[in-house]
């Protein structure tokens, strides 16, 4: 454990949140609002707090797989908390736990919120916090690689321990490369979002916010109502359709870039992801046609966001679904736990882990009838190593257990039951809403102190993928070590 290269590490990605918060200190100058003071003061704070952590000197550089687990768990522990600074300092979220919680959801890429009138903050605060999304959406750790002069090829083993799913590598040489090519399809979908949201008559300000929280597949927005505030079938449709976008691997996006259309077109995660996404919104259809809507045009219009939204966590809504059939609730619950793609900005288990554990449950029951055969796990066309099988079913079994214990956690404040688990599973697969008071129309203020931070951890946790963040509380994982 190389504990100085992981502390310069640290402090460049506190700097770069300084430079990360300039954007928000000119939207304050443009509206002249008193939250300039705030942004200013909190540049300030975190810059001094980059640079002295960036004055440590270490004659090694390398990065080791456990370096790159504590870099990645300790900076987004450091950026949430530094990121809560211009809320608190603003007097927006004076409290210090509720501005921790809303700073850990926008870094996630949540969208939980304790807020209960989003549209009185000031334009800056309410900026910060939509922008938090679209840092969190590829990674902080991804940013700092994709704009540093030089970089070390052993921080890799950063971007591993940041990455979405299993196995994730390089599709370029180079490591700074692929992190660029990362942040231009994710700035071009983002830029070609916001521009397709002001063709539909939706002021800059508004789909820039908008176009953020749908690129980090966040849900933050500047309306009470969410995005039904628009009333617009087209933003609607917009939306939904780049969510669904934002929830597929971005290493398929480079496969397009290279003209090799054939491998995006018969990748089984996204045929996957595709498949239970038509699915899911066919039989919530069936489901609230002549029940909650009259007309087949309008019960496709909220299930297909509904399900987009869900499914990729960003939890953005146009409806409250929890006035919709048990059966509908269902799938979106089960749609929580699945999320979308690995290497993309969504949150939840992911496809491609889910789709494994399909693969294994029939391998066993292939081997129960054939017990002399050799059985094989293949995605792609490729077999899966059994490294990464087990490691699939170890995922699995952590987050099963995480949630219980976090569920067991939140249930000692005594809310309703629907309440305290789907609060679990909204903030562990970085949802947001769930349903029952954390509903579409509802929030997460009216939880305690005590409830809130263990609702802050499960984000954290969440986005990581459990692995940084528990790392952190094994003893062994601090020692000193020479590999």
């Amino acid at each position: 454990m190389n504990h100085r290269v992981i502390f310069r590490s640290v402090g460049t990605v506190l700097c770069i949140e300084a430079a990360c918060m300039l954007p928000s200190l000119l939207v304050a100058f443009i509206y002249r609002e008193a939250a300039a003071v705030s942004f200013a003061i909190s540049i300030f704070i975190l810059s001094a707090a980059g640079f002295a952590l960036l004055s440590i000197k270490t004659p090694i550089t390398r990065i080791y797989p456990r370096d790159g687990f504590a870099v990645v768990a300790l900076s987004w522990i450091f950026v949430s908390v530094f990121g809560a600074l211009p809320f608190m300092l603003s007097g927006s979220i004076p409290s210090i736990i509720d501005a921790f919680f809303e700073s850990a959801s926008g870094f996630s890429t949540t969208g939980a919120s304790i807020l209960r009138d989003v549209e009185s903050l000031p334009k800056s605060i309410l900026f910060w916090r939509s922008f938090t999304h679209w840092m969190g959406g590829m990674g902080v750790l991804i940013l700092m690689i994709a704009i540093l002069p030089s970089v070390n090829p052993s921080i890799i083993n950063i971007m591993k321990a940041e990455s979405t799913g299993p196995s994730p590598g390089k599709f370029v040489p180079k490591i700074r490369q692929t992190a660029e090519i990362l942040y231009i399809i994710y700035v071009l979908l983002t830029a070609i979002n916001v521009v397709l949201l002001l063709a539909g008559g939706m002021p800059l300000y508004d789909a820039l916010l908008n176009a953020f929280g749908t690129a980090g597949t966040g849900g933050f927005s500047i309306r009470n109502a969410s995005i039904s505030a628009y009333d617009s079938v087209y933003i609607e449709t917009i939306i939904t359709i780049f969510m669904f976008l934002f929830g597929v691997n971005f290493t398929l996006y480079f496969m397009v870039f290279k003209r090799n259309i054939k491998s995006f077109l018969c990748d089984e995660e996204l045929r996957f992801y595709l498949g239970i996404v038509l699915s899911a919104i066919v039989i919530i259809v069936i489901n609230i046609y002549n029940t909650v809507y009259q007309s087949v045009g309008e019960s496709i219009r909220y299930a297909a966001f509904q399900v987009s939204s869900v499914i990729t966590t960003t939890g953005y809504a146009t409806a409250d679904f929890n006035t919709w059939p048990v059966l509908s609730q269902i799938i979106l619950i089960l749609l929580m736990f699945i999320g979308a793609n690995a290497g993309s900005t969504a949150g939840g288990i992911k496809c491609i882990r889910v789709l494994l554990l399909f693969k294994i449950i029939k391998r066993e029951i292939a081997r129960i009838n054939h017990p002399r055969a050799v059985q094989t796990v293949k995605l792609n066309g490729r077999i899966v190593d059994e490294e990464t099988l087990s490691g699939t079913m170890a995922f699995f079994f952590f987050w099963i257990l995480i949630f219980s214990l976090s569920v067991l956690l939140v249930s000692l404040e005594s809310k309703d039951l629907i309440t305290s688990t789907t609060a679990v599973i909204a903030t562990l697969n970085n949802i947001g809403p769930g349903l029952g008071m954390v509903g579409p129309t509802g929030n997460y203020a009216d939880f305690s102190v005590f409830s809130k931070a263990v609702l802050s951890i499960c984000m954290i946790v969440g986005r990581l993928e459990i692995y940084p963040i528990m790392l952190l509380f094994v003893p062994s994982f601090w020692k000193r070590s020479s590999i």
